[in-house]
Formats: C-alpha cells, structure tokens, sequence
C-alpha cells in the first residue's frame, strides 16, 4: 500500500473533473481498487503500487492530450482509460501541418507554401520577416507558432504588438481610457488569440502578464528575453521604431515581424522601418524573410481579386508616369 500525490499541471481541474465532478467519478469508477482524494489541482491516490503507478499514466495521458488537442470530451478519457497505447501513439506522431489544436479541437494549419516556410523558418531562426498583401495569413500563422512555443515551454510569455497609427484621427480626441483608445488598433491580434486559447483562460494569461498586448511604443527600454514577440502592421513603424523594437531582443527569444509593403500609412515623407529594414538585414545569419502573395490569400476569394485589380491599376499609374 502506498500513497501517491498527483498534480494537474497544464489543465484547469475543472476540466479534468467536469460539472458536479461526473468526469471525476468516471475516472474513479475505472479504478475500483484506489481510494482517490481530489482537492483543487491535486489528487491523492492510495492503494497498491501497481496499480497507482497506472492510475497515474492515465491522469497524464489525459492531461497531455487536453494540451495537445486544446479539447477534451467524454468519449477522449474513456478510451483513454481503456486503451492508452493507441493515444499514446497518436500523441507521438507528427502532425504534418498541423502547428496547433485551438478552441476546440479546431487543427490551424500551414495552408500555403510560404506558411509552410514561416513554420519551417522558425525552427531555425530567431528573427523572421514574414511580408506580404493583406488575408494571406502571415499573422494568424505567427500567433499561432507563438502559442505552440508557449504550450512546449519553449518560450515563457508571449508578446504581441502593433504601431498605433493615427488613421485620420488624433488618439487624445478618441473616447476612453488609453486602454479603450488603443484596443481598436490591437483587436485583430486579440481575435487571433481567441481561436486558440480559451476566453477565460486568456483572461487570466493577460493578467498575470504572461500574454502582453501592448503598442509598440510601449516596448521601449524592454528586454523581451524568453519570450515570443510578434510585431504586426510593421510597415507603419518608422526606422527608429523597428530599430528599437528589434534591439529588445533578448536572450532565448523569437521575433516574427509581420507587414504589406502596399499599405503604409506613415505621413508621405517617413520612411517604413519595415522598407528600411528588409535592404540592410534579410542576409543577417539567424534571419529569415518570407515574401508571401497572392497564392497564399486564404480569406474571400474576393480578397485576391481586390488586391490583383489595385496592383494592376497601380502598374496602370506608373506606366503613364
């Protein structure tokens, strides 16, 4: 007889026991034999040793999967309990291009060839430019790396961020607290989020500041070590923005810098950091540039349609010029 102290770590209990704990009482019912205390992120197993070292393979199984597949149904614990070898081979093979499981179970994947290549890049670089016309997935794909990393414990915070851009609009005129103010400008990488993440969970995230999301301006004076930092929209950064925004790098850190070359909105005279910094460091050791086009738009079918007329009537223009 011996007594075991099992954690949940990387699953929230109520997830694992289920409303009025019936996934608890199943996980019971399948050892007879123990005598299970659960409290809170911990449970307590008494009993033969045999036997507790199974019961323990099993709560992992469950917890990796849950972490694995961001899901976890009745039917999953139950062929769990019944069969571990399959699950644990189906947790061991690779998922091809899969880069992660979101809310759900939803698989987010690779869809196009310079997706694949961000995902491939990144395993070998710390810093890659990912660039290209808007709904070709640069960073969705990048988020979505990002949360991988942090799942593995590659990385222990992410960090995403965007240049606040006053589009025709003065931020002090705009309603609100600062945080009211600049949540418009960030909302796409908050969507991005919550296909991956679950609503309350990332609540929690942002508020212990394992998940930032934050203008760019804020990142001065930073170092952003172990961590997974995302600039968006970089094509509105001024040089000195990206510059700053690319010296925080940190140790055990990956930057992926995401933007449309055809879609700056700095006053006519600024130069784009983005521009500026893919002539004088795409052929730095460590970096990676992934020019994406129209091939990889993956929004409305419409969506290439629009970007191919405005760079037709672009041509148009500087022809005549």
């Amino acid at each position: 007889m011996i007594e075991k102290l099992i954690y949940l770590e990387g699953i929230d209990p109520v997830i694992l026991y289920g409303v009025n704990n019936v996934r608890y009482e199943r996980i019971r019912n399948a050892f007879p034999k123990l005598k299970l205390v659960a409290r809170g992120n911990e449970i307590k197993a008494m009993g033969d040793k045999a036997e507790v070292s199974i019961f323990e393979r099993k709560v992992g199984l469950i917890i990796t999967y849950y972490q694995k597949h961001n899901t976890l149904t009745d039917r999953d614990i139950d062929q769990i309990l019944i069969d571990d070898v399959e699950i644990a081979v189906q947790l061991s093979e690779p998922d091809d291009d899969i880069i992660v499981f979101g809310n759900n179970g939803k698989e987010i994947k690779a869809r196009t060839v310079n997706q694949r290549r961000l995902v491939d890049d990144f395993k070998t670089n710390d810093l890659l430019f990912a660039v290209g016309p808007a709904g070709t997935g640069k960073t969705y794909t990048a988020i979505a790396l990002a949360v991988k990393a942090f799942r593995s414990k590659m990385v222990k915070r992410i960090v995403l961020t965007r240049p606040a851009v006053e589009a025709g609009e003065r931020l002090g005129f705009l309603p609100g607290d600062m945080k009211e103010k600049l949540d418009p400008y960030l909302q796409p990488l908050y969507d991005a989020l919550h296909d991956m993440i679950p609503p309350k969970k990332l609540e929690s995230l942002i508020e212990d500041g394992t998940v930032q999301i934050a203008p760019l301006a804020f990142m001065r004076g930073r170092t952003l070590d172990n961590a997974f930092v995302i600039l968006d929209e970089a094509q509105n950064a001024t040089v000195n923005q990206l510059k700053m925004f690319l010296t925080r790098m940190g140790p055990n850190a990956k930057f992926i810098v995401t933007g449309d070359v055809t879609q700056i909105d700095l006053p006519v005279r600024e130069t784009s950091g983005l521009v500026y910094a893919l002539k004088i460091l795409t052929k730095v050791s460590g970096i990676s540039t992934i020019m994406f086009d129209n091939r990889d738009i993956v929004r409305h079918r419409l969506v290439k349609d629009i970007i191919e007329a405005y760079q037709d009537a672009n041509d148009l223009k500087n022809d005549k010029s």
